[in-house]
């Protein structure tokens, strides 16, 4: 039995184990074509994110190959891809050229780094069963921080197309720079990257989900090979080396960990966030659960395989995802058949790749990033919430003024400056009686609900713990100060209450004991049963009488009304 046990314990951690072996071989002919289709999309599109990193572009492939390899034994998802994103690579261009004084050998060191310390994070998070941990960022925001991230990289990417050089620390420096230059441009660099990016939207509108990207690199390269374009100053990527990436152990430098632990809890943030986001979207889609938990463990492994082949950090991507179940992935096998065809490319076709222009890989981007910005969202936003719309615009300027890494962490901040806020000012809600029925509301939503003569009845709308108590009783307070008549009893309803902490149950006895001075009874309905029982603990009982699971409102009015007239 305890063997059995630790079997299904080690498949719960290696899901390939248990689907493996109940493989449905009709499913191979759609993994097989999802893996080739996927490859040939990130193959130009990672290529591309490497530059946005800093980093030569092969080290975007290796980031798939690796990172897709290892994450398909561990996941729970059917469909997500794994890779280099835009965001991230952009956090780690911007945050490594500084780390790394330009220097490419540290530069790719440091990299590679910041994806074991990543794992490292997420291995910890898995251990902690912080799977939850990105709930506390809000949709508003992250709303924000991606129409952010892609204007950031936006402007990182057009000098590209305009073939000038790039300038600027932060969206506003570098497109006044931007602008500065376009007497200077070169309309050869931008006349094709124009052409490309117009397929792209063509074929992205007539052909969705095949690789248009593909054939348009393809194109390029042969272009550049069989005409003089590159003496316009159309630059190539260069020599791509062939072969697979090798097995080597980041160096690890506490002087150089200090910087990259910033960088890293940013990434695991933004990589978790996305790849639950896209693993759920699929999920629902294809009638399955992801289990979160277990998706900290498989991008552990797909960032540390990263980390020891010559890549950086890695999440899913909404794209390669949206391409791999589109073209009829139906398990994480797509993934590795995606790996091993980038193998494939790698070992014997990295010549071909020599004379991709530059300014294709800004166009692939330019074209990516550009859907992260979802105005008719923020449209709706604005119509819903205006204060969460307000929050979105914060992001948005915090991204672009400080720049992605601080963005992130601005975003993190006021997600959690919202929440507290929100917990620490909750609604007190007056109830009335609904006409003659036996159920009490929200006398400010519903003026023509009933308030008993000498009852005042409190709906305390939020756990009540030692950092709102303080507002919770002023709010009691000024209910009471605005009763018309003299009061008699207070009811407290705490149905919506989920806990009360120490300090919380404190300021209940305090209040308790006030209304006792003053003649007013207090009584405590409908409490949860862990309420009851810190309440108990704190001997409010003593005071208030006995609370009761069974007590309602219905029955503490009754109980009055019969005293009263009696």
């Amino acid at each position: 039995m305890q063997n059995d046990r630790f079997i299904q314990r080690i498949k719960d951690f290696v899901p390939i184990i248990e689907w493996l072996p109940k493989y449905k071989i009709g499913f191979l002919k759609w993994d097989l074509v999802a893996g080739i289709t996927l490859a040939s999309f990130v193959l130009p599109e990672s290529m591309a994110y490497a530059t946005l990193a800093g980093l030569p572009t092969y080290f975007g492939i290796y980031c798939c190959l690796a990172g897709g390899f290892f994450f398909a034994f561990f996941t729970t998802s059917k469909q997500v891809a794994i890779g280099p994103t835009s965001a991230i690579s952009l956090m780690v261009g911007t945050t490594l050229a500084v780390l790394s004084g330009g220097d490419p050998a540290k530069w790719a060191a440091i990299a590679a780094l910041t994806a074991l310390v990543v794992a490292g994070i997420y291995f910890l998070a898995f251990a902690c069963k912080l799977s939850s941990l990105v709930s506390f960022i809000s949709d508003s925001i992250l709303l924000g921080f991606k129409a952010g991230a892609a204007l950031s990289i936006i402007s990182t990417q057009l000098p590209k197309l305009f073939g000038v050089e790039a300038g600027g620390s932060n969206f506003f420096i570098r497109i006044a720079h931007l602008v500065a230059q376009i007497p200077v441009m070169n309309l050869y660099v931008l006349g094709f990257g124009i052409v490309a990016l117009l397929l792209l939207i063509v074929g992205e509108k007539t052909l969705p989900g095949k690789p248009v990207s593909l054939v348009i690199v393809i194109a390029s390269i042969i272009i550049l090979s069989l005409t003089n374009f590159s003496v316009y100053g159309i630059h190539v990527t260069g020599f791509i080396p062939s072969g697979l990436p090798q097995f080597q152990s980041p160096t690890l430098q506490m002087k150089e960990l200090d910087g990259v632990l910033e960088l890293a809890l940013a990434c695991f943030l933004m990589g978790f966030i996305e790849t639950i986001s896209a693993a759920k979207t699929f999920a629902i889609k294809n009638g399955y659960q992801v289990n979160s938990r277990q998706e900290l463990l498989s991008l552990g492994f797909a960032n540390l395989g990263a980390a020891f082949f010559s890549a950086y950090v890695v999440s899913g991507g909404l794209s390669q995802t949206t391409i791999n179940d589109k073209s009829g992935a139906k398990t994480p096998l797509a993934i590795i058949i995606c790996s091993v065809t980038l193998a494939v490319i790698l070992l014997f076709f990295t010549h071909l790749l020599s004379n991709l222009p530059e300014v294709i890989l800004a166009v692939i981007v330019l074209h990516a990033v550009a859907g992260l910005i979802k105005i008719q969202e923020l449209k709706k936003l604005f119509k819903l919430s205006k204060i969460e719309f307000g929050v979105a615009m914060i992001a948005i300027l915090g991204v672009l003024v400080f720049g992605i890494l601080k963005g992130v962490m601005l975003a993190v901040i006021m997600s959690l400056l919202l929440l507290i806020k929100r917990i620490s000012q909750p609604n007190i809600a007056v109830l009335g009686k609904i006409g003659e029925t036996n159920h009490f509301s929200d006398i400010e939503r519903h003026p023509d609900n009933i308030q008993i003569r000498g009852i005042l009845i409190l709906r305390i709308e939020a756990s009540i713990l030692y950092f709102n108590s303080e507002f919770i009783t002023e709010s009691i307070y000024s209910k009471i100060e605005a009763y018309p008549d003299e009061l008699r009893l207070l009811i407290l309803d705490m149905s919506p209450s989920s806990y009360v902490d120490v300090g919380g149950s404190k300021m209940l006895l305090r209040l308790s004991e006030e209304m006792k001075k003053k003649g007013i009874q207090l009584e405590i309905v409908e409490a949860l049963s862990t309420v009851r029982d810190i309440l108990r603990k704190i001997g409010l009982e003593r005071v208030t009488g006995k609370i009761s699971r069974m007590r309602s409102i219905e029955d503490a009015v009754d109980t009055y009304s019969i005293e009263t007239s009696g």
